[in-house]
């Protein structure tokens, strides 16, 4: 097993590489100039998230589809990731993964666009859609979508259900004491109810959970910002700054070079925006909408909440305790440092971060189920739902009382090797994106209802 973890780790290092991440984000790059910086509507995007299509097909709101998809990507990444990338990279990783943020937003727009364009309607109304659709329908490349699919459910497993009960479970141990079978019966209690239900079931725990944790979580955030508001302006001078120049070590900060601070600030945004992973344009095809370009615009927005704001406000508040209390930071990595900062808060501090994470990785294990679920529906077909759903909930309980390096780091390269056929549908189908946004959105307004 360890031979086989080493294997798994060394594979890891080139896929979560600077080649790879170079090609992701030069795909964010690409479709951004393709699509005339499509990121200047983040304002009717976010407008159109709260609007309702009472005619349109599918089976869940847009704002239900995309707190389901934000339910999967804000999490431990947005918390302990951009800490790690901080420790890893300097302070100057928090803008590049910032920049992750405001480039993906053009691929999160392409996926979904795709994702509603070659969705399908199954016998009892079901809309399924995402990446394996694209690629079969869009491309003709069933064997491509074929792979998407095993790449998917592998990482669904892994990444959005053992490894986040056995986060809950040990989180829940230090902080109050609890067995961890305890809270793993608890949290597989709660899946369970809310999984048997389908997507609309997660959409509506999600619609409620995520509005609510996000803004418990951000107001934490800017308590500390206020906290340490003499040091605002110095802590963004030193992000930028650090963004372009080698790093020196010094007052609690690592030497960090240029390439250090892009690869682990990319790498950290990617892994919580999830930008070009094919991921989110599941549950995107399910929304009820009137056209690919409304639905897709809403589920852009998803890299807009999770990385420019939720991820941007973290790393502002590290990096602005650290210049503060340098010492305190010198020994301190991950998670621990993000620990360090809230503590600013006392009593009140350890609680919002606390509630954050558990209500952050619940929520994942809720977002993720519904991605691998449409997955093995593609795979085996409808048969398959209900057994997937019974196994989904015994892994919630396995994850929360065993150790998981191994399986953490398996679900690490499903996850990048999904990206793979994700974005050659993504490069190869960008004049199918570019048509639909042209006709939807460019040459009239996305809600005329004649281009339908």
């Amino acid at each position: 097993m360890e031979t086989i973890h080493d294997i798994i780790k060394w594979i890891n290092g080139y896929l979560w590489g600077p080649p790879m991440l170079v090609v992701l984000f030069g795909t964010h790059i690409f479709l951004t100039i393709r699509l005339k910086f499509i990121q200047r509507y983040v304002g009717l995007a976010i407008k159109l998230s709260f609007t309702k299509d009472a005619d349109g097909h599918g089976d869940v709101h847009h704002f239900g589809a995309l707190t389901t998809a934000l339910a999967a990507t804000i999490g431990t990444g947005n918390i302990v990731g951009v800490a790690t990338a901080v420790a890893l990279g300097g302070p100057g990783a928090v803008l590049w993964c910032w920049l992750t943020g405001v480039f993906g937003f053009a691929t999160k727009y392409g996926e979904a666009v795709l994702a509603v364009k070659f969705r399908e309607k199954t016998p009892d109304g079901t809309m399924l859609g995402g990446p394996m659709y694209a690629l079969e329908k869009g491309l003709g490349q069933k064997w491509l979508a074929v792979l998407f699919c095993i790449f998917t459910s592998l990482a669904a497993f892994g990444i959005g259900n053992m490894v986040q009960a056995n986060a809950i479970s040990n989180l829940a141990k230090e902080t109050f004491g609890t067995p961890n079978w305890v809270t793993g019966g608890f949290v597989t209690i709660l899946t369970a109810i809310v999984i048997l239900g389908g997507v609309r079931s997660i959409a509506r725990v999600c619609t409620l959970l995520i509005p609510f944790m996000a803004i418990f979580y951000i107001a934490g955030c800017l308590i500390i910002l206020g906290i340490n508001h003499e040091v605002l302006i110095p802590s963004l001078a030193l992000i930028g700054k650090s963004a372009f120049t080698p790093q020196a070590a010094g007052g609690g900060f690592i030497g960090a070079s240029v390439m250090m601070a892009a690869r682990w600030g990319i790498a950290r945004g990617l892994f919580s925006n999830e930008a070009g992973l094919g991921s989110a344009p599941i549950v995107a095809a399910a929304a009820i909408t009137r056209n690919p370009v409304k639905q897709a615009l809403v589920s852009a927005t998803g890299t807009f909440w999770d990385t420019v704001v939720v991820c941007a406000i973290t790393g502002l508040m590290l990096v602005s305790t650290m210049m503060r209390f340098p010492a305190d930071f010198s020994a301190l990595n991950g998670a621990a440092m993000t620990k360090r900062a809230f503590a600013e808060l006392p009593v009140v501090g350890p609680v919002i971060l606390t509630v954050g994470l558990l209500t952050f990785v619940y929520s994942t294990i809720l977002g993720w189920s519904y991605y691998g679920e449409r997955a093995i529906e593609y795979l085996f077909g409808k048969k398959s739902i209900m057994p997937y759903r019974l196994l989904w909930v015994i892994a919630v309980m396995v994850g929360a009382v065993v150790s998981l390096p191994l399986v953490w780091d398996f679900a690490d390269m499903m996850n990048m090797l999904m990206a793979l056929p994700n974005l050659v549908v993504l490069l190869l189908l960008n004049g199918v994106i570019f048509s639909e946004t042209k006709k939807y959105l460019w040459e009239g307004s996305v809600e005329d209802h004649s281009r339908d």
